[in-house]
């Protein structure tokens, strides 16, 4: 950490997770960065007023993001005043000319203005009233292509607008540049009772209104079900916008909103991950979402929210910032947001709330994990070589069984299917290629003859890495990315041997054997070394979720259906979300934001609506929070406000009916829940990682024979020596770069404010 540089473009919040990791742990060094800190203080949208040493008669701060995050230029602000000013209009000001503004009062002390036309880069909002009263706001702007945040646009780029399928039928339309703008548009659509989905308003003179379904309200009256969708580009990204409203009401906007509309957000996500780079994508994470649509919620999403065709959480978070204040500026300030998601949803709706905190609001994420870079990769990594080792190296060494057991899988199948899905670490494609080897995976027709050619080392790397090199960096002198990715000191099937599953032979020629990848994701003997400078960016930019940070102050409402056993292997193990939990413990020292429910019905209907109820109980929990003016922390008041019928749960489907278990959720335990739905662990933790698994690269110890089961024979001991001769993992002792997280609203650039690199 570079003491130096904290000072430097720093807002209070960027402290945030130290002061609670300070709190926690009282380091040395922790101790000697809050020299000069007041304490821990409520993250803000605001920016910071200008020439300001005492409360001023005015306050000015922006709604729509922060202050030098915005983009398009348009930004919408809020001024308030210390005393009562009905009637009277603030004047306002950019560079001190008059501002293209559109301004309300929303209280006889305060209004809010849509600031339009704001010039690109730095410059300064003044607004004033009666002319004695004056405030100023420094503001940045940058492109509505972007980047702010996320460094260098990623190049080839493909443009997918002419594909993007609209909600009302049709596509969005050819680009108007490289950065895939067009013009945003509004369709409609209404609930037809004849076909029972979504077509486009007006319904045809055949069907004729009596086609449109009608929606109930709670005064008795029913609206016809007709949605309003905005479809336009942000960030290079394709968004929509859905939410109920009806073409002959007035348009929406930030000072209008329509009657229809609950006031809340809903931000949902696609999942995946491979072949997620080099293109805009031609889906969104879906707003025609009839369950939360009837219930007058707004949905927004964008095509960089899709895992599969943007495996990026940085890029995924500069995204939601971005939709979101275009989402601000057109519609209102949301009472709350939820992100939502499953699988590759899930990293981008946690680590968003964890790195980029007031974003989202709460967050409910399905078949989680905690982040693509750490417990993701080091399963899918270690299952191609142990799938390389069972098939190619030694295919008659270990029973099917056996191979199952140093893996940890539930399912023997795992080992090849998850082998498959190491693809997004494998820059090479190469024709018959057995799936569980191939690489270079992309879904772009051109990018096909594109690919990254070893022979010539040239053409574009398709690889989680490579889609994050803004992060990590390159090697030297070369266009690969640095990668995170360490197997050093790794004792693979220790757990297997201590059980009595393999024998003492096999673990050493397994662990002599399995060698590890070069850059390319070629097998060779020896074991690969996570790049050091990598490792550390990962773990201090939160590219490995921390949980420490805006998640402390987050409710989480993590559920799954139960894939574990599933005979052809699956990525989505339960224990996943262990793992997650397990690092909120050890960041905040508890997890008592954090829900689990395994194994529901997840919908919205009488015959699936389990989803349905954990959204009635997060707004539950929300609007609790908001309705709470204790002097407490806003981690304090998101465990207290919790609904008592949010608890822990699992579904025991065996019967004729479903049957409801409340226990707290444990990877290991003896209870009904543990019995009905099993967890497993990954090869890592067979090797004796730790249940966070967050570490990249384990610190060494020497071989200690009090570590094993068995016994070894002099020979199998030398054996074992040669095998480790720098050691093998002492997994207690952390990763060993030492790193930690370095705070929220990172940048990677272009914004200089809170530079990370």
């Amino acid at each position: 950490m570079k003491i130096k540089s904290i000072a430097v473009h720093k807002p209070v919040e960027f402290y945030k997770p130290l002061l609670m990791s300070c709190a926690l742990k009282l380091s040395a060094l922790c101790t000697l960065l809050l020299v000069g800190c007041s304490g821990e203080e409520t993250v803000s949208t605001a920016g910071q007023n200008l020439a300001q040493e005492e409360l001023p008669a005015l306050e000015l701060k922006t709604l729509s993001t922060r202050a030098w995050l915005v983009s398009g230029g348009d930004v919408l602000v809020q001024i308030n005043s210390d005393s009562d000013s009905t009637g009277i209009i603030p004047s306002l000001t950019v560079d001190g000319e008059q501002a293209n503004a559109q301004i309300q009062q929303t209280g006889s002390r305060s209004w809010q203005a849509l600031i339009r036309d704001l010039p690109l880069g730095d410059s300064e909002l003044e607004a004033s009233l009666d002319g004695s009263r004056t405030v100023r706001l420094a503001l940045s702007n940058y492109p509505v292509s972007g980047p702010i945040i996320s460094g260098e646009h990623e190049s080839p780029f493909h443009c997918q607008t002419a594909e993007f399928q609209l909600v009302a039928g049709g596509v969005l339309g050819l680009a108007a540049d490289s950065n895939c703008n067009i013009d945003s548009r509004v369709d409609y659509v209404y609930q037809s009772l004849s076909e029972g989905d979504f077509k486009a308003f007006p319904p045809t003179p055949e069907l004729g209104d009596e086609d449109i379904a009608q929606l109930p309200q709670e005064d008795g009256s029913q609206i016809p079900y007709v949605v309003r969708v905005e479809t336009g580009v942000v960030n290079r990204a394709i968004y929509e916008i859905a939410m109920l409203h009806h073409p002959d009401a007035a348009a929406p906007s930030a000072f209008t909103r329509s009657d229809s509309w609950n006031g809340k957000l809903i931000y949902t996500h696609g999942g995946g991950c491979r072949s997620g780079w080099y293109q805009q994508g031609n889906r969104t994470g879906g707003v025609m979402r009839d369950g939360l649509l009837k219930q007058g919620y707004a949905l927004v999403s964008s095509s960089l929210n899709v895992f599969g065709q943007n495996c990026n959480d940085l890029l995924a978070s500069e995204t939601h910032i971005m939709v979101k204040e275009r989402f601000i500026e057109h519609y209102g300030v949301p009472v709350y947001t939820v992100a939502t998601g499953t699988s590759g949803g899930s990293y981008q709706s946690q680590q968003t709330a964890d790195n980029y905190p007031g974003v989202f609001d709460g967050i409910i994420v399905g078949a989680s994990f905690p982040d693509v870079t750490s417990a993701t990769i080091f399963t899918l990594a270690d299952a191609r070589l142990l799938n390389n080792y069972f098939t190619a190296v030694d295919p008659e060494g270990f029973s099917e069984e056996q191979q199952r057991a140093v893996s940890g899988f539930g399912s023997w199948g795992s080992i090849a299917n998850l082998s498959r899905g190491a693809a997004r670490l494998d820059p090479v494609f190469e024709e018959g290629l057995a799936p569980e080897e191939q690489g270079g995976e992309v879904s772009v027709a051109a990018l096909e003859e594109a690919r990254y050619d070893p022979a010539s080392n040239s053409g574009v790397r398709a690889t989680v890495y490579d889609h994050t090199v803004n992060v990590y960096g390159r090697l030297d002198g070369t266009d690969i990315a640095r990668r995170p990715l360490d197997n050093r000191g790794v004792q693979y099937g220790l757990g297997a041997l201590n059980n009595g599953l393999i024998s003492a032979d096999q673990f050493i020629a397994l662990n002599r054997d399995i060698g590890g990848f070069d850059y390319d994701m070629n097998h060779v003997p020896e074991r690969h070394r996570g790049d050091s400078l990598a490792s550390k960016k990962a773990i201090e930019s939160g590219r490995i979720l921390f949980g420490g940070a805006g998640l402390a102050d987050t409710p989480i409402i993590d559920y799954r259906r139960y894939t574990d056993h599933v005979e052809a292997g699956d990525i989505h193990m339960l224990l996943h979300q262990f793992s997650t939990r397990q690092r909120l413990v050890q960041a905040n020292g508890h997890a008592e934001n954090h829900v689990m429910n395994i194994g529901g019905r997840w919908g919205f209907d009488e015959e699936n609506p389990d989803l349905g109820v954990l959204f009635a109980e997060m707004d539950s929990w929300l609007s609790a929070i908001a309705a709470d003016t204790a002097p407490l922390s806003q981690a304090e008041k998101v465990v207290r406000n919790k609904p008592p019928t949010l608890v822990d749960v699992c579904w025991d489907q065996t019967g004729d009916e479903p049957r409801r278990v409340e226990e707290e959720q444990t990877f290991i335990g003896n209870s009904t829940c543990n019995s009905l739905y099993p967890a497993y662990p990954t090869p890592r933790h067979v090797a004796g990682a730790p249940l966070a698994n967050n570490i990249v690269s384990c610190a060494l110890r020497p071989l200690n024979v009090v570590d094993y089961a068995v016994s070894f024979s002099d020979e199998q001991w030398q054996e074992l020596l040669s095998i480790f001769p720098q050691g093998v993992c002492d997994w207690s002792s952390g990763d060993v770069s030492g790193a930690q997280h370095q705070g929220v609203w990172a940048s990677f650039g272009p914004s200089p404010v809170n530079r990370l690199y």
